[in-house]
């Protein structure tokens, strides 16, 4: 391995260990509390060296949270992959979502409870228009209007069922993590009712 190479792993190798580092501040503190000066203190590193492989926090807070959106992404996606019927496919996307989602539960609840603005440039998907501008809400969108495509559906009311399933879901996340005394087999019966059941008569109902 060459000087060069073996530099660029351990500035690499550094910059995970500092992400690293943040993202478990995060998922014990929170967000508002997380500061260069705290990760630094975590590494054992001077603050200097931080900003030395990070131009400041937002860029280390953008890199965690676009890395767990892709996560996400990644697994609704594949869904649509599959040759399955649409009704398949949004129960496959629902349950990919949720299974991701309490896979990370600590970092998933403290993002998506937070409401600063620069948080919800990631999280929002309540805006006219998300469908087009959120990866995971634009798969599902995608499923919906396949659902859809022998019925006379406006988009905007794919996009509002779309948002509407996306809201629900992340309701039922949130109370699958925050209810910890509930047993394996009953978390499993409520995900197995929600993506089987709910969620499609959300669907159907719409004419």
């Amino acid at each position: 391995m060459t000087v060069k190479n073996r530099r660029e792993r351990e500035k690499e190798e550094m910059r995970e260990l500092i992400l690293s580092t943040a993202s478990d501040l995060i998922a014990i503190e929170g967000l508002e509390k997380l500061s260069i000066r705290k990760i630094a203190s975590e590494i054992e590193y001077a603050p200097s060296v931080i900003y030395h492989y990070f131009k400041d926090k937002e860029e280390i807070l953008n890199i965690i949270m676009q890395r767990g959106y892709s996560k996400i992404t990644s697994a609704v996606g594949n869904a649509l992959v599959e040759p399955d019927s649409p009704e398949e496919k949004l129960k496959k996307i629902t349950r990919e979502y949720i299974e991701v989602a309490l896979s990370m539960p600590d970092q998933f609840l403290v993002v998506q409870l937070n409401g600063s603005p620069e948080v919800l440039k990631h999280t929002g998907f309540l805006f006219q228009g998300a469908s087009k501008e959120k990866p995971a809400l634009a798969t599902l969108y995608e499923c919906l209007k396949e659902l859809y495509q022998d019925k006379e559906v406006e988009e905007d009311t794919i996009e509002l069922t779309a948002q509407i399933i996306a809201a629900s879901t992340l309701g039922l996340i949130i109370k699958l993590i925050k209810e910890k005394d509930i047993s394996d087999e009953q978390r499993e019966r409520l995900i197995n009712f929600y993506t089987n059941e709910i969620v499609l008569r959300v669907v159907v109902s719409i004419k």
